[in-house]
């Protein structure tokens, strides 16, 4: 099995392949509202295939995606692969899109929306606390360890953006996942906390007052408050100070827009987010690590300070795409499969 991933693994660097068929960037013309290029269209005999499933996570209804491989027999063993999504995403997204790549490649795989966003379940709604994304990792583990076919002792972890810093925490702890990567690993606690490059530390009492207040509004049966939320022109888009900022939206709002997808989150979670660090406990993580960050991308700092600090890891190693920014390693062709020839190489030696 692992001979035959690494194979694949060389034909989809030098290539890029997809076996999705027909591309479908828009939702609206995928009969599983995927929104990426190459995804699949319709589930065919001997193809990769995506499976709607849903389970309960400490009493929610959680919404999911499981792919598995071309010629899947169930009565067989391979390893599987948990693939969490950035901050404001969906798993029909680039989620979906790096979890259909290796379920080309051979493995079973996995991606949820979190709880209290996207399709999954949970009032108010958007709420985004580390502690449940951590918990909805743990989540998914738990369902797809039960998946026909999977090998329990082969599970891979794969955070991107925001689910990149919640899956160096679950790996912390949780050592079902036997080894872990991310993709532009982006830190909610440390950008919630100080603003994005430490843009906003000087208003850190402020916006937690605001927070508190929030807080207090809902504890007593008033509006739900959200922050993040905005309709920008795209003149304001132009004028937003950093590039993750700027190409996310071009991404989330236009080319590959989703309508569970969005970038708001109750106010009240900052009392969560803003005492959360990814990093506090990543010298936990002892199993391998690999992280994948673009050489371009303003959001490179993350990943250098969590790879530096990860002094517990057996064998960990950061890894550049040349000239890719952030957002960019979500959809380019070129960057995508320089990651996931990457990943797959990764994962065929630690799984």
């Amino acid at each position: 099995m692992k001979h035959l991933v690494l194979k694949t693994a060389l034909m989809a660097a030098i290539v890029g392949f997809s076996t999705g068929g027909t591309q479908a960037a828009d939702y609206k013309k995928n009969p599983f509202t995927l929104a990426y290029d190459g995804a699949i269209t319709k589930n065919e005999p001997g193809k990769v295939n995506i499976h709607s499933v849903a389970y309960k996570l400490n009493g929610l209804d959680i919404a999911a995606n499981v792919y598995t491989p071309a010629n899947y027999d169930p009565a067989n063993t391979y390893p599987a692969v948990v693939v969490a999504h950035p901050n404001g995403g969906v798993k029909e997204q680039v989620a979906g899109l790096y979890a259909q790549r290796l379920a080309e490649l051979g493995y079973i795989t996995i991606t949820a929306d979190a709880a209290y966003q996207g399709a999954s379940g949970g009032q108010p709604r958007n709420v985004d606390k580390p502690s449940y994304r951590i918990e909805d990792i743990h989540g998914m583990a738990d369902f797809i360890l039960r998946f026909s076919g999977v090998d329990k002792n082969r599970l891979g972890l794969l955070g991107l953006c925001g689910g990149g810093g919640y899956s160096l925490a679950a790996a912390e702890t949780d050592k079902r996942f036997k080894s872990v990567a991310t993709v532009s690993m982006f830190n909610s606690g440390l950008v919630r906390r100080n603003g994005y490059v430490n843009s906003q530390v000087a208003t850190i009492q402020e916006r937690l007052q605001q927070a508190s207040a929030a807080r207090a509004q809902e504890a007593a049966g008033g509006e739900v408050l959200y922050s993040g939320d905005a309709n920008l022109t795209d003149e304001q888009i132009a004028k937003l100070p950093f590039e993750l900022y700027r190409q996310g939206y071009e991404y989330y709002w236009k080319t590959h827009a989703h309508p569970n997808s969005t970038f708001k989150y109750t106010t009240s979670s900052l009392l969560d987010l803003m005492r959360f660090d990814a990093v506090d406990q990543i010298k936990l993580v002892n199993q391998p690590l690999l992280m994948i960050a673009g050489t371009r991308a303003d959001s490179l700092y993350m990943s250098e300070d969590a790879f530096a600090k990860a002094n517990g890891a057996k064998d960990k190693e950061l890894f550049k795409i040349e000239g890719a920014t952030h957002i960019e390693t979500y959809w380019v062709p070129t960057y995508v499969s320089a990651a996931i020839g990457k990943l797959t190489a990764f994962y065929a030696k630690t799984l």
